[in-house]
């Protein structure tokens, strides 16, 4: 995959991540447009079954939904520090440093969500730093793939946008949870270990919160 389809994938899954409010809802059509135009492949695909979810659900029952899964379900966490650092003051760090290599890459984190969010990292991956953002992405692979075993556990569409994104990166996804942990202990970076012990242009940039 070419480095405009990763970008268009990237801030596609952004946007499918976030609270479906009525202007996220009124991107979605360009956001159809940009992933039916991707390379056929398990991101296409898997974005495309979001979407196609998305537009059968009324929008009520849509932000209820976003609700249940992400405000009510520990392991259904969008924050990738937490994964690695839980409520723990190592966190403060890692965020701080977050912020700091955002700003390496000349970009200041405005988003009203922290730095960790995983649609803002997307977003910065797909419109800042795309190669930079994929090593940040790998970083927290195991956190990610945490999620994403949570969200296939909890039978949501949310889990295709971050298949979408496991898609993206090198080697294949872990197939159950014993193996996303012995991910974060064998994978880089050395920190990623701290897991065990932690709770279980084609798209406008600057999407809604």
């Amino acid at each position: 995959m070419n480095a405009r389809d990763q970008a268009v994938v990237l801030q596609a899954a952004s946007v499918c991540l976030r609270y479906p409010d009525e202007a996220l809802l009124a991107l979605m059509p360009v956001v159809r447009d940009a992933v039916d135009a991707l390379r056929p492949g398990p991101p296409r695909e898997r974005l495309g079954y979001f979407l196609d979810t998305a537009a059968a659900t009324a929008p009520e029952r849509a932000a209820q939904h976003y609700v249940e899964v992400f405000d009510t379900r520990r392991r259904c966490c969008l924050y990738l520090t937490w994964w690695t650092d839980g409520e723990t003051r190592r966190r403060g760090a890692a965020l701080a440093g977050l912020k700091a290599r955002y700003r390496e890459a000349g970009v200041e984190f405005e988003d009203p969500e922290l730095p960790d969010f995983l649609p803002a990292v997307l977003e910065f991956a797909a419109t800042a730093d795309l190669a930079g953002g994929l090593r940040l992405l790998q970083e927290h692979r195991p956190g990610i793939e945490l999620l994403r075993l949570a969200l296939l556990d909890a039978g949501t569409p949310y889990a295709a946008p971050v298949e979408a994104v496991c898609a993206l990166l090198p080697g294949a996804s872990p197939a159950d949870v014993a193996a996303a942990k012995a991910l974060a202990r064998s994978g880089p970076p050395r920190e990623q270990v701290g897991l065990d012990l932690a709770p279980f242009g084609a798209i406008p940039a600057g999407g809604p919160s």
